[in-house]
């Protein structure tokens, strides 16, 4: 399945297995990586994206942060992504990003991702 040429709107699963900052990518058991629509985190090196909003917390905390959202942290591969295990997640994709899915994504729970990332302080919204 072509996930990088998903038409906006396009719904999809996406079961996390994998992290690597705090607004994604998020990889997905189903094969896509997922950048979380409407907001932006801190690169893992602390940098900030040109044209990006550049929040006060740490990639590291952002990154944690979602990975908590999703379960918690069930290891870490050589890359460094944190590897989670997280119910599926209903998504819909609002574009791309290098190479990436951008997706509003709904946890197992009902919660807006984007929104609980909100809640948590560590990343800033975004709107491109």
């Amino acid at each position: 399945m072509g996930f990088l040429t998903l038409a906006s709107a396009a719904t999809f699963v996406c079961t996390p297995i994998a992290v690597w900052d705090g607004d994604g990518p998020i990889w997905c058991k189903e094969g896509p990586k997922i950048r979380i629509a409407g907001i932006a985190a801190r690169e893992m090196d602390g940098t900030c994206s040109r044209g990006h909003p550049c929040p006060l917390s740490s990639a590291v905390a952002a990154r944690d942060a979602l990975v908590r959202l999703l379960g918690g942290p069930k290891g870490v591969r050589d890359t460094g992504h944190v590897i989670v295990r997280a119910p599926a997640m209903r998504c819909s994709a609002d574009g791309q990003s290098y190479g990436r899915v951008v997706a509003s994504c709904r946890l197992s729970d009902g919660r807006d991702l984007a929104r609980a990332m909100l809640a948590t302080r560590t990343v800033l919204a975004w709107r491109r």
